[in-house]
């Protein structure tokens, strides 16, 4: 283990125990001193669905006891550098089950061990342990378009396989999504420390949910440490490419900021726009005839002063419940047009600082860390599931999936009373009719309801009939003069890689063969077009377990994998069979049509055009991380 004590003395350790996460401590106890009684029913944690003690019920005698344990090991680690052996596979197992507060299913401790990552972060790179013979690699290129989360890390993995590269991007700068949006009050709205690269865990992140610069700082800074700005061409816009059966290859069509278009060839494609990177207009009439200025968040016009405003904003998804709280006291009046109202998720701590105690713990506390990330993982991986399963038996299905949902469902509308008390009209319109996951939840911490709380605040939920040149037209016909339009309506998620032409084998078009349904193989290949990888891909979207870069992770992973498998049988390309394909998109949709998302009532940008769930993968974290480990030969023809 390599931490090291960066000059802090016992007072600030102290201190510094005050913050911790009791239960993280009990596991390092066990690395320093190799006593598992730090793991005994004294010490166990019980988490709650909804809110409770995030120590886990642990009596103030169990904690004082833990931290005083701490101190003295952390000392005599300062002063000596020694370790207590290294725990054998059962403690380690009964560690990953203290955890979980209960034992971890056999198969999943390959996959938990993996995610601890005890022996080292940057063992966790994609593509490590694959062995790629170097000499055939260098031969191969691969494009990738976009270098925002899933563009960076897949350049990582091919840079350690030894694989050339160029990244294409259309913007002057990494960071893809929290570069474009750079709206107020835009942050994360995962745990930091579960929102990071999981070889490059970040301990110095300043709040539990950091904010759009710290998140464009921190992927800069990855992109710089992996020395990657080498290999992207910024100001460069994909235009479309084909595939040349004959040579094996891509002919991907560039646009620069000078507007000159290149053609450039590669070996292999890989898509990195994402998902939510195109705005979403509304389907309201008189789009572009409000004469004041109109803008979306994603394209936020800091030129315009909001200041004695009269501003509205439609939509209040994720985006809109960030930037409406931030903007809210500038204004004369804001009026939000809401649609279909979101399940809040109690977060208290969504806008919190992490103490300098914690960033201490994080820094210099051996496995500290390592353990803490590890917890947040388990609570947020798989368990979460459970509460969207449905039980044939319930009596309340029309409510909720199973008696476990129900309970949390009514947790969180007693919630929401809570926060709109005195006002009905709020409380009504902030609480959904449909069941939890039917859309995407969102980090609430109290202050969406004290903003629509304000004096010079109106949320309306009366249907829009248009936007005209003075503001917005109610279909009651009530007309709401405006200064300012702002639009929070989400992005064109169902348009994948659009604007971009692709055409594969016999110059098949991608997106006619779509048809606007998007579908992949693991959200990542499909039959006709060789050699092309999607990131973030169709079904590959998750909803209430995990971070999206673990899933880049996978990907990223794989896509190593199968230059290997390209290696191995000395062939130019490989395309997935269609009967592979067609089977995991059948289990896809019959598994979506079981979920929330799949059968609720929400509007939501889940659903594609078709009606069919394009996004959300339906299954736990463990079964894509075994899918994607290694890619299997028979699902690909060679040629």
């Amino acid at each position: 283990m390599a931490d090291t004590h960066s000059g802090h003395d016992e007072a600030q350790l102290r201190a510094a125990l005050e913050h911790a996460h009791h239960p993280t401590l009990s596991l390092v106890l066990v690395h320093l001193t190799g006593d598992i009684s730090f793991l005994s029913p004294r010490y166990q944690p019980a988490y709650e669905a909804l809110g409770g003690d995030p120590d886990g019920g642990l009596s103030e005698e169990a904690k004082a006891e833990l931290r005083e344990a701490v101190y003295k090991a952390v000392l005599d680690y300062w002063k000596t550098g020694k370790l207590a052996p290294k725990p054998d596979a059962a403690t380690i197992k009964r560690m990953m089950d203290y955890c979980a507060t209960q034992p971890i299913p056999d198969e999943y401790v390959a996959f938990a061990m993996h995610e601890l990552a005890l022996d080292g972060r940057d063992k966790l790179r994609p593509g490590k342990g694959i062995e790629v013979d170097r000499k055939q690699a260098a031969a191969f290129k691969v494009l990738i378009i976009g270098a925002g989360m899933s563009g960076l890390c897949t350049g990582i993995a091919l840079k350690e396989a030894g694989v050339p590269f160029e990244i294409l991007e259309k913007n002057p700068e990494v960071g893809g999504t929290w570069y474009d949006n750079t709206y107020p009050g835009c942050r994360v709205d995962n745990p930091n420390h579960l929102y990071s690269y999981s070889f490059e865990a970040d301990h110095a992140w300043p709040q539990h949910f950091s904010t759009q610069d710290q998140l464009l700082a921190y992927f800069q800074g990855v992109a710089k440490k992996h020395d990657l700005y080498k290999h992207i061409r910024f100001n460069t816009e994909v235009l479309g490419m084909d595939w040349n059966e004959d040579a094996g290859t891509w002919t991907v069509r560039v646009r620069t900021k000078g507007g000159k278009e290149e053609r450039l060839t590669s070996n292999a494609v890989v898509s990195a726009v994402g998902q939510l990177n195109q705005p979403k207009l509304p389907d309201i009439a008189g789009i572009g005839s409000f004469k004041g200025p109109a803008f979306h968040s994603a394209r936020w016009d800091h030129s315009v002063d909001l200041a004695g405003k009269r501003v509205g904003v439609i939509g209040t998804g994720c985006s809109a419940i960030q930037f409406i709280p931030e903007i809210a006291p500038k204004t004369a009046h804001t009026t939000v047009f809401q649609r279909t109202a979101g399940w809040l998720a109690p977060t208290p701590d969504y806008h919190d600082r992490i103490s300098d105690g914690k960033h201490l713990l994080l820094a210099d506390v051996p496995f500290y860390q390592v353990w803490y990330r590890f917890f947040l993982f388990i609570a947020m991986a798989d368990g979460p599931l459970a509460y969207l399963v449905k039980d044939p038996s319930y009596n309340r299905l029309d409510y909720a999936p199973n008696a476990e949902a129900a309970k949390l469902r009514e947790g969180i509308e007693q919630y929401i009373r809570e926060q709109t008390a005195g006002r009905p009209d709020l409380t009504a319109a902030l609480t959904p009719n449909f069941h939890i996951s039917g859309k995407r939840s969102i980090r609430d911490n109290g202050v969406w309801a004290e903003t629509l709380k304000r004096d010079n605040v109106t949320m309306d939920t009366s249907p829009i009939e248009a936007v005209n040149a003075g503001g917005i037209r109610m279909k009651d016909g009530r007309q709401i003069d405006l200064d300012v339009l702002i639009y929070g309506t989400g992005f064109k998620a169902s348009d994948f890689l659009v604007p971009m032409e692709v055409r594969g084998t016999g110059g098949k078009s991608l997106h006619e063969i779509w048809g606007g349904d998007a579908r992949a193989y693991l959200g990542l290949t499909l039959p006709g077009f060789p050699n092309f990888f999607i990131m973030y891909g169709p079904n590959t979207n998750i909803v209430v377990n995990g971070s999206i870069i673990f899933f880049s992770e996978c990907e990223a992973h794989y896509i190593v994998g199968c230059v290997k498998m390209l290696q191995d049988r000395k062939a130019k390309a490989l395309d997935v069979k269609k009967e592979v394909f067609d089977a995991f998109n059948t289990a896809i949709d019959a598994a979506n049509a079981e979920m929330p998302w799949g059968y609720a009532t929400a509007n939501t940008w889940y659903r594609n055009s078709h009606g069919r769930v394009a996004q959300n993968w339906p299954y736990r974290l463990i079964d894509y991380w075994t899918m994607t480990r290694t890619p299997n030969v028979a699902d690909y023809a060679f040629m």
